[in-house]
């Protein structure tokens, strides 16, 4: 594999397993990743509308696909910036929910809801896809804690509306998140440090905004 594609998939992995997985921020991560059912795809540069919904698009049409990721590890962009072209790709894509991470989201534990960005503390500026018909049948079956959470976290852009017990369970979440934030807070630095270096190592252009 390409050396600069190599480390952006590494340093993706290195989130998705240290954090999401090992915070049980999404109960489906750790199966989509190990079932092939996370397609991922990196845009370089300054990504066009055009290329996020094409590259988008695509990952969804793969079969088997749950979490589709179109990563940008070049982009300048403010997390404010990043939810723009979430909106305009929410647009275009009307079969699946949109949600942006973005390397740069401060922690705000106030409310669960101010919390969720943090969480979303990617490597790099990224956008994330789940159909509809996943996130809908989800919210069809009983309210376990992790799937309602899931339409919580996952959902974004277009997403079913999140109904009382939805919000509850983000509640237990935020308290156990929040219980956890030195140890999540450090191994994001040690994953951020990472990525300095790496990516100095083969060459991908990172700047601040």
């Amino acid at each position: 594999m390409n050396p600069r594609l190599a480390e952006v998939y590494r340093l993706l992995d290195r989130y998705l397993v240290e954090v999401v997985e090992t915070y049980d921020l999404c109960p489906w991560a750790r199966g989509a990743r190990l079932n092939s059912e996370l397609a991922v795809d990196v845009v370089w540069g300054t990504p066009t509308i055009d290329a996020w919904s094409s590259s988008a698009a695509a990952l969804l049409a793969r079969p088997g696909t749950r979490v589709a990721m179109v990563v940008a590890p070049e982009l300048v962009a403010t997390p404010a910036e990043l939810r723009v072209v979430r909106d305009r790709v929410a647009a275009r894509i009307s079969s699946a929910g949109v949600a942006h991470f973005h390397p740069d989201a401060p922690l705000d534990a106030a409310t669960p809801a101010r919390l969720v960005p943090y969480l979303r503390r990617s490597p790099d500026p990224l956008l994330q896809l789940v159909p509809l018909s996943l996130l809908e049948s989800v919210r069809a079956r009983s309210p376990a804690i992790d799937r309602a959470h899931q339409v919580q976290l996952l959902g974004g852009v277009s997403a079913p509306p999140r109904g009382d017990v939805a919000d509850r369970l983000a509640a237990v979440n935020h308290a156990r998140v929040t219980a956890d934030a030195a140890a999540i807070a450090a191994c994001l630095e040690d994953i951020a440090a990472d990525r300095a270096r790496s990516y100095a190592r083969v060459g991908i252009a990172i700047r601040s905004v």
